[in-house]
């Protein structure tokens, strides 16, 4: 595993954000913490010219709306002809039609670096429907074992052309022929608003200043699971444990990989 933390550190690239408005403010802060910088521009004019001066571009759904997904796809085309990664966040896919289809629409024509989500969110992508529970992956979509999981990342590549992330209490990232099982990260991290969202925006920053590849998107992850550890341990609560979590990722050092990170190749 490499160490993208310290080229994000010293390159402080610029990440152009098309998120969810509940959770805005915890993407922008987590990223000032890891030493990149945020811009949340979803102004349809302006788009595409923030997207020109940006090293990376997160698409969230979270709130979606007619205007936003027209400047989703607007930054989008920008970013690709710019050679700059994408990430998608299709959060809610498989809830409702739009969301569905608009997370469908992005991957069909743009072709995201990395797309991540739930196993539920995923599988509405590939599969057209899902048992999603609203924003949340179904419970029936939480279980497996490692293998299946495994087997499911790679299946979910190959169909969406991207790197692939299904988050759970394992994350698993994936290309279509190599997998990378990630067991760091605390339950804690599902009972506050804007994990999941903070997480694509550590994503986009890593792929900003590493190769588009699962190392670089399986250290992202593996980095703010160690972080989220770390949060709970001086945390009294879900209110305590947020901010303690931004406290964690401006004190990641290189050698936490080393000592604290837990993952497996599959």
């Amino acid at each position: 595993m490499g160490n993208v933390l310290k080229k994000v550190r010293e390159n402080n690239p610029l990440i152009h954000n098309i998120t969810n408005v509940v959770t805005i403010n915890d993407v922008a802060n987590v990223l000032l913490a890891l030493g990149a910088s945020p811009i949340m521009a979803d102004e349809v004019d302006e788009v595409e010219e923030i997207t020109s001066i940006a090293q990376g571009l997160l698409l969230n759904l979270g709130t979606l709306n007619h205007r936003t997904i027209l400047a989703m796809l607007k930054a989008a085309k920008k970013a690709k002809e710019k050679g700059i990664p994408i990430v998608l966040d299709p959060v809610g896919a498989g809830a409702s039609t739009l969301r569905t289809k608009t997370a469908k629409e992005i991957v069909r024509e743009i072709h995201p670096t990395c797309i991540k989500g739930n196993r539920s969110e995923l599988y509405a992508l590939t599969h057209g429907v899902s048992h999603t529970k609203g924003v949340d992956a179904a419970e029936e979509d939480q279980k497996g074992n490692i293998e299946d999981l495994v087997k499911e990342a790679k299946h979910f590549a190959r169909e969406l052309g991207a790197i692939v992330v299904i988050t759970g209490a394992v994350d698993v990232v994936a290309d279509s022929e190599h997998a990378i099982a990630i067991h760091n990260g605390h339950p804690m991290m599902a009972k506050i608003t804007g994990s999941g969202c903070m997480l694509g925006s550590v994503i986009t920053a890593f792929l900003a200043c590493g190769e588009a590849n699962i190392e670089t998107v399986a250290e992202a992850s593996m980095r703010f699971g160690i972080a989220g550890e770390k949060a709970y341990e001086k945390s009294s609560g879900p209110g305590s444990f947020r901010h303690c979590l931004m406290d964690a990722v401006a004190a990641l050092v290189a050698e936490d990989v080393e000592k604290e990170g837990r993952y497996e190749y599959r």
